[in-house]
């Protein structure tokens, strides 16, 4: 699945009771996360949930992600970042406006200012991942 499927499967969906649900099945599609990188290394800072990260080089140069949450909503929330970023090079997650994908998807505007400013610092965990690999 990629980001432009989460996207249209949204559009599908007529309102955002429904779109809370699909997010929450996006997260049930994450792969099992490691318990020993669930540790102060791996969190991520500024959610109010918590949420972890580990970051993998893959083939040519491309990184994944890997990542959890203790909380349905978040770890959904995580699994469309984790669709947006990973199997892209440091460049590329440098230069994704996952703002724009954000607003494509509407979730600003229907989330809590907390669960917005903890999707703002995966975003930035990631984009800092991304400048320590290009540097």
């Amino acid at each position: 699945m990629d980001i432009d499927e989460i996207a249209e499967t949204f559009d599908l969906l007529d309102d955002w009771e429904e779109r809370y649900r699909y997010i929450i099945e996006l997260g049930r599609t994450l792969p099992p996360f490691p318990d020993e990188a669930r540790d102060a290394a791996h969190a991520v800072q500024g959610c109010v949930s918590r949420v972890w990260l580990v970051t993998r080089p893959v083939d040519g140069g491309r990184l994944s992600f890997l990542a959890d949450s203790d909380a349905h909503i978040v770890r959904g929330l995580v699994a469309i970042l984790v669709t947006l970023f990973s199997g892209k090079t440091a460049g590329e997650i440098l230069s994704t406006d996952a703002e724009a994908v954000l607003r494509r998807l509407g979730l600003r505007e229907h989330l809590t200012p907390q669960r917005s400013n903890g999707l703002t610092a995966m975003v930035r965990r990631i984009r800092a991942e991304a400048e320590a690999v290009a540097a």
